[in-house]
């Protein structure tokens, strides 16, 4: 019997791109789950990927519908996590819940947000690099920023007011470290977010969930996650609170990961695990031209 343990990667949005549903369609069932979620969806054209509102759920059905195009070869995975809107892939991935209530979920969790960004107009997001996350936490704090994610050991991105952008960047290069601002109007997961959080806490808890059949990390504590309750409250929560990437990553390790994959579109997940943990055996389904290919890559990583 194998003693590797598979992880799942669901990622976020960033990396999206027109042609994301290319590989995973090359399956029919695939191309079925993929078709039928995207005529739940707005028309688009390739400029609007990027809107918060259309992105969420094109990420969630582009990620859930690899996964309809691997999970017949691909072994049970052992733990899946997800990077901020991945994180309901992620649960839908581990069984928890169906793919059109994902893709449902993901598209009321953008208009929520959207709503927030509306009514407390002028958010940013910023990249902060080459600073300890303590030290990176008071500077943004001191320019009414909050941290969003933790990314690394001295990486992360934070949320705040636009108008103080620029000032905060000026302070993170005077300290020596680097800043980049991310081309995003909504300052998720930080208090800018609050009142989204019990509209889809409610939005979660009318869906139909089911038993899961690997745990989620929790991005809030990256703690296991494998019940209704705390899927709500940690999906719920994650909007205002900071996502604890690099703990997840961690907790990965510990719980005796072998081999992650991650999902796709983009493999900057895999990137982060792959620096963070290079003994585990990481690559993402964007590194591959062929169903077939990410099928033998994971028959000869998860030999003994």
């Amino acid at each position: 019997m194998s003693r590797s343990r598979l992880l799942l990667l669901c990622p976020g949005q960033g990396d999206q791109h027109p042609d994301m549903f290319t590989l995973a369609r090359t399956d029919p069932a695939a191309a079925a789950l993929i078709d039928t979620q995207l005529a739940t969806q707005p028309n688009t054209d390739n400029a609007d990927i990027y809107a918060n509102r259309t992105a969420q759920p094109l990420i969630v059905t582009a990620t859930l519908g690899m996964w309809q195009a691997i999970r017949d070869f691909a072994p049970p995975p052992a733990l899946v996590a997800g990077y901020s809107i991945g994180e309901l892939s992620a649960h839908s991935v581990a069984g928890a819940i169906q793919p059109e209530t994902a893709v449902a979920l993901a598209a009321r969790r953008a208009q929520l947000m959207d709503n927030c960004q509306r009514s407390r107009p002028g958010q940013a997001l910023l990249t902060i690099t080459g600073m300890s996350l303590s030290s990176a936490s008071m500077l943004a704090a001191s320019h009414g920023y909050e941290i969003s994610i933790e990314t690394g050991e001295d990486s992360c991105i934070v949320g705040g007011p636009a108008a103080r952008a620029g000032e905060l960047q000026q302070a993170v290069e005077a300290a020596g470290a680097r800043s980049k601002r991310l081309p995003v109007e909504v300052a998720s997961h930080t208090g800018y977010m609050q009142d989204a959080v019990a509209p889809f806490a409610a939005a979660l808890q009318a869906a139909n969930f089911h038993a899961a059949r690997a745990p989620v990390l929790a991005g809030i504590d990256a703690n296991p996650v494998t019940d209704k309750l705390r899927a709500i409250e940690t999906l719920s929560q994650q909007l205002v609170q900071k996502i604890r990437w690099l703990a997840c990553m961690d907790a990965a390790a510990e719980a005796g990961i072998t081999v992650a994959l991650e999902l796709g579109p983009g493999n900057a997940l895999a990137r982060m695990l792959q620096n963070r943990q290079p003994h585990i055996n990481t690559r993402s389904v964007a590194d591959f031209r062929t169903l077939d290919g990410i099928r033998r890559w994971l028959e000869r990583a998860t030999e003994d």
